[in-house]
């Protein structure tokens, strides 16, 4: 049996002794200040621990698996938006380091001037070709809502080819949840805007999960033609949550992954352990971001409690 990995999921191992638990997050609720919060959190991450943040556990991450290729995947959306962003900035003459999101896998220094030069070819394989046909279409129709949605939809397309090369079940399985997720919603969006077709069949990727064809025939008939397709598939349940309430549904979507996770947690070796964090201190500082926006904005205690995330611990 392989050990690669073996010293860096040993690291991960540790580091999830100061992730969250269910008592923490009730406390964190039951809070009364954010300096309380605050406190909470500080005392679980112990005494002089940094403050966690995506960038510092990715970083943590790389630094003991430099040459896992397979953890690139999680983060093909955050570049595939910041790819959308400096396009956008371009277009507009804006400087875009402030709707770039991080981690990535892109040199953010660089992104702007390459797409300035047009020298695709200096981007990474898996999104230089969307680059470049992302920018026609954008200085040809102005239409940032239809580049959007070709991005967008060469993510998943990118996520899901970079996945079955990898030959991880694991990283097959989330690029499939991911695209299936973002289907839906897209299907959805599409039907309460009443799109028409070309657009649809830009926006939805399609996958083993779900079939770009039957998705688009259904979301031509309105939201109920949508939720009667869906509730023929394995994924009625996400179609009874997104008919009550689009939170509810962004909500399964995130459980959904996270028990994508619990899977891989328990694994000796290879990349899935990683990955597993990785996605467990992503909802982890969801999770904190809801609770302090709803203590904000005066939300009860049920409430917050019905909108968490499921927990990695």
């Amino acid at each position: 049996m392989s050990t690669k990995y073996a010293n860096a999921v040993a690291a991960v191992r540790a580091m999830e002794n100061s992730l969250l638990s269910r008592s923490d997050i009730e406390q964190l609720i039951s809070s009364a200040t954010r300096s309380e919060l605050e406190n909470i959190v500080a005392a679980k991450r112990g005494t002089g621990s940094e403050e966690l943040t995506l960038e510092g556990v990715w970083d943590t991450l790389r630094g003991y698996a430099p040459d896992c290729r397979e953890l690139e995947i999680l983060l093909y959306r955050n570049d595939f938006h910041n790819l959308k962003a400096a396009l956008k900035s371009m277009i507009a003459g804006k400087e875009p380091q402030g709707y770039y999101i991080r981690p990535t896998n892109l040199d953010l220094e660089a992104l702007y001037p390459v797409l300035s030069a047009k020298e695709y070819e200096q981007l990474p394989a898996y999104i230089s070709d969307t680059a470049a046909q992302a920018y026609e279409l954008l200085t040809r129709t102005l239409d940032g809502q239809l580049a959007d949605s070709l991005v967008d939809t060469a993510c998943m397309k990118a996520m899901q080819a970079a996945a079955e090369k990898s030959g991880s079940d694991f990283m097959k399985k989330y690029a499939q949840l991911v695209t299936v997720c973002a289907d839906i919603k897209t299907a959805y969006r599409c039907c309460r805007m009443k799109k028409q077709r070309s657009f649809i069949e830009t926006a939805v990727c399609g996958s083993s999960g779900l079939d770009k064809e039957q998705l688009v025939r259904a979301s031509l008939g309105g939201t109920e033609g949508l939720f009667s397709f869906l509730e023929s598939t394995s994924w009625g349940d996400a179609a009874r949550l997104l008919a009550e309430s689009p939170a509810k549904f962004e909500k399964w979507c995130d459980d959904v992954i996270m028990e994508l996770a619990e899977g891989a947690r328990m694994q000796a070796f290879g990349a899935e352990p990683l990955a597993a964090y990785f996605i467990a201190a992503e909802a982890e500082l969801k999770n904190l971001r809801i609770i302090t926006v709803c203590k904000e904005s005066g939300a009860d205690r049920e409430t917050i409690t019905e909108r968490m995330r499921k927990l990695y611990v």
